[in-house]
């Protein structure tokens, strides 16, 4: 379990994960081997898998954010692992997700234009294998992204 100095460097990190070790550490007010340690204890219980930095599709001209439920025809036992792969080989898609309900998966796309966005949801989403239904919800805003979680 975590004691307060690992969730001292664990609210430190998620504020700013690329500071140096030396202001982590001393942040947090342990020395800097101590640190150290406990970072690498953090990374071999699976609490802390990387870095990661993050990227703003809009300033990279992908300005069209549609997220896109899908439910499969499940009557095929390998319609999911079919799905998957070929939805990853889409350059555009950048998360796929699965669910148990009604919604079997869904895809989150970015285009440069509706028009763009228009020719991969044509020519790649609607020739992913086993689709049985699909429903498009186009981003408007951001109004939470929220990364942080109170520790």
């Amino acid at each position: 379990m975590l004691d307060d100095r690992d969730r001292r460097i664990l609210r430190h990190l998620q504020a700013d994960p690329a500071q140096p070790m030396a202001a982590l550490a001393e942040a947090v007010r342990l020395p800097l081997a101590t640190c150290y340690a406990r970072l690498e204890r953090l990374q071999a219980q699976g609490v802390l898998r990387g870095q990661r930095m993050e990227i703003d599709w809009a300033a990279l001209g992908y300005v069209v954010t549609v997220s896109l439920r899908i439910t499969l025809d499940k009557t095929n036992p390998r319609a999911f692992d079919e799905f998957i792969a070929a939805a990853r080989e889409i350059p555009e898609v950048t998360e796929i997700q699965t669910f148990l309900g009604r919604v079997d998966t869904r895809l989150a796309v970015i285009a440069r234009s509706m028009a763009h966005y228009q020719e991969v949801y044509r020519d790649r989403i609607l020739t992913l294998p086993h689709i049985a239904d699909i429903e498009a919800l186009m981003h408007v805003a951001a109004i939470k992204n929220q990364q942080t979680l109170p520790l």
